[in-house]
């Protein structure tokens, strides 16, 4: 029982490695790495001249930001004692987008595909001609040259007449283009979560295609914004002008009327009732018509201040101006990056051909 116990024991002891040994362990190691130090070396000077080589063909990349405050309108709790008056003419007073985007909900509209692609499909003046954001893109981005072995792709055009639609060809290219610019190009984000501050950002190898984009879709997004925001209202406000004016001309009809009917009759004979009926009617409609034209044009009044209370005020802070700024890879940082990578590759290449060696030769 004891022989069997020390035979164990001493097994045991045989696979454990000692503090002593594992420093031999290294010291070989690192004396391996030394004697390879001529190709080590050699291997970080060929990735340093590839990391130069990679710094000086880059194209820079132009950044275009614009940076603006998002103030909420007041969402119509002031005019709840007016309610009543607006409810009379079937008219609802309340507030107009609600909630749709608090949050971060506006910055995700940025980068919705309809936002992107009415932004794309924006003209702009380049070098005095007109031409769309979207052609632009594939300019700059050589993708007509991409294309060339694309027969159905070749002549591809986003110009469309009225009336017209995008095909499925044409969906499915600007899909992608619209997904590369989310991943590439945007950038949308709230530089402090406390404030109402928003920085929308556009990178790209043109800086005309970066400043004009950039402006474009913060116009884009921010007019869909405040047309959402306030659309119940102006929908309110439409229906209330047509009653009024409606109405308004119902009353000038009956006070033509009733002078009509006076100038028809002169010299009206007390005893002859019936001919006062005409003018009796027309009396009661001026005033029946001049007491909803009052209630409606209160209700018109409160539905513009509605809407002055909804608009939300979205200022401008900094905007994209020529020339922007350029951002490089600098030749430092190619130099040395690329020796590291190489060198570091290299390195664990001998280590890992030599660890083979010592197993198969177990």
């Amino acid at each position: 029982m004891s022989t069997s116990n020390s035979n164990t024991q001493r097994q045991a002891g045989d696979d454990e490695v000692t503090l002593k040994e594992l420093l031999q362990k290294i010291q070989e190691w690192w004396a391996f790495l030394v004697s390879k130090w001529l190709v080590i070396l050699l291997a970080a000077l060929i990735g340093a001249g590839l990391g130069l080589l990679y710094a000086l063909n880059q194209e820079p990349i132009y950044k275009a930001s614009t940076t603006f405050v998002l103030e909420e309108g007041d969402k119509g709790g002031g005019l709840g004692q007016y309610a009543g008056l607006a409810a009379m003419a079937g008219i609802n007073l309340g507030g107009g987008g609600g909630g749709i985007f608090e949050g971060d909900n506006l910055l995700e509209l940025y980068k919705s595909r309809s936002m992107i692609q009415k932004a794309l499909l924006t003209e702009v003046e380049v070098d005095g001609e007109k031409q769309s954001l979207i052609e632009r893109y594939i300019s700059f981005n050589e993708l007509r040259e991409k294309w060339t072995k694309k027969p159905e792709l070749a002549n591809i055009s986003f110009t469309l007449k009225e009336g017209q639609s995008f095909t499925r060809l044409q969906d499915s290219v600007m899909g992608t283009i619209i997904l590369n610019i989310n991943k590439s190009y945007l950038k949308v984000s709230k530089p402090d979560e406390m404030l109402s501050i928003i920085k929308a950002s556009v990178t790209a190898t043109d800086e005309v295609f970066a400043k004009a984009f950039n402006n474009q879709i913060v116009a884009t997004v921010n007019d869909f914004y405040v047309q959402t925001k306030t659309r119940k209202s102006l929908d309110n406000l439409s229906i209330l002008q047509h009653q009024t004016d409606s109405v308004r001309a119902v009353m000038d009809g009956a006070v033509y009327s009733s002078a009509a009917s006076l100038d028809a009759t002169p010299n009206l004979n007390p005893a002859k009732q019936v001919l006062r009926t005409g003018v009796q009617r027309s009396q009661f409609s001026i005033e029946t018509n001049k007491a909803i034209l009052s209630e409606l044009i209160k209700n018109l009044e409160l539905t513009k201040m509605t809407i002055q209370k909804e608009t939300p005020l979205i200022q401008v802070i900094d905007e994209p101006v020529f020339p922007l700024k350029k951002e490089r890879f600098g030749k430092a940082k190619g130099i040395v990056l690329g020796g590291l990578i190489l060198g570091f590759l290299v390195t664990f290449v001998l280590i890992f051909k030599r660890f083979i060696k010592q197993v198969l030769a177990t």
